[in-house]
């Protein structure tokens, strides 16, 4: 039912709540949050709205239907008194959205979890519900991101760093399935554990002086020889001899400041036989069955790829100088092709 204004064109406080459809307490909540000011009070000092009140009061019902806080709803009022300034309802709304996203995504983790824990067997519920229990829902990266803060040089720049992890650490899903959660909590794991405190990647240059260490130039080399190798590990091509692992110990030479020779092939094959960690391989290959938005292989698989290129190599000069008779330690120059 419309009432009407009295002759005067005001409304008192119950004639606005009834114009607006809400009570007379909100109406006298917004007055004294100052976010509906009365036009005026009657000579018995009782409250007196103009007709603009009532598209102020809907404008706010409509902004706390959207579940937006009061002190947001007080500057987007501000803005509509003065035009002109910084679209205020524009960013209430982004912050809104953002804000339900992650709203959302927590209920899709929980869900998917709770399918998790519903469908495993007894025997496997204690310890899933255990590696549920170690991280955020939704879940973030921190831990993911501290992993290989330890495991890379402290030297890296800073460009190089953030470009690393950006590739080493997968993004949670935003709607994942049980077995990603799954996937994803067991990855957490690896990150945590205490065994990290073992991978050290300076060991790679032990024998080297700290001022020839070049981790910057290892790195950098290391992710150009995993883009000359992303194509043949998509497709599973056998790894083989090439660009990609000349590349490759190009890089580990530079991290020494030494030469790519026969002997510095063989030398670097068996130490990173001796210096794989079950830890990062673990990881790696929790993070390749996580979905990514990129269509690269991790740099897990292109590290393995490239590794297995180098020793099919080493396997094969060995058998041909032990064919020629020849010495494994005689360091001359690899000849490019």
């Amino acid at each position: 039912m419309t009432v009407s204004a009295s002759p005067d064109g005001m409304w008192s406080i119950g004639e606005l709540a009834e114009q607006a459809g809400v009570t007379v307490k909100t109406v006298r909540f917004y007055s004294d949050r100052g976010l509906l000011p009365e036009a005026t009070r009657s000579a018995g000092g009782h409250r007196r709205y103009g007709p603009e009140a009532l598209d102020r009061l809907r404008l706010i019902r409509s902004l706390r239907t959207l579940d937006l806080p009061l002190p947001q709803v007080d500057r987007v009022l501000a803005q509509e008194d003065a035009p002109g300034t910084t679209d205020v309802l524009e960013d209430a709304v982004a912050g809104q959205l953002r804000e339900l996203g992650t709203q959302l995504s927590s209920l899709r983790w929980r869900e998917a979890a709770l399918q998790l824990l519903r469908d495993c067997t007894p025997e496997e519920r204690a310890d899933r519900l255990r590696l549920i229990g170690t991280v955020s829902i939704p879940p973030n990266t921190d831990a993911l991101a501290r992993f290989w803060r330890h495991v890379l040089p402290a030297r890296l720049p800073a460009r190089l760093l953030s470009t690393l992890l950006e590739a080493a650490v997968p993004q949670p899903p935003a709607d994942p399935t049980p077995s990603q959660v799954l996937t994803f909590v067991r990855l957490h794991a690896v990150a945590n554990d205490p065994r990290v405190r073992d991978i050290d990647i300076r060991r790679l240059a032990a024998r080297t002086p700290d001022e020839a260490c070049r981790p910057a130039v290892l790195y950098e080399g290391l992710a150009e020889a995993c883009a000359l190798a992303s194509a043949d590990v998509r497709a599973q091509r056998p790894p083989h001899a090439g660009e990609a692992l000349d590349c490759f110990v190009t890089a580990h030479a530079g991290l020494r400041n030494t030469r790519d020779t026969p002997a510095f092939r063989r030398q670097l094959s068996a130490q990173l036989a001796r210096l794989a960690h079950p830890l990062i391989d673990r990881y790696w290959q929790l993070a390749g069955e996580l979905p990514s938005t990129s269509s690269q292989p991790t740099i897990g698989a292109m590290d393995d790829w490239l590794r297995a290129a180098l020793d099919a190599e080493v396997a094969q000069m060995n058998e041909s100088d032990v064919c020629a008779g020849r010495d494994h330690g005689e360091e001359r120059p690899l000849a490019r092709t």
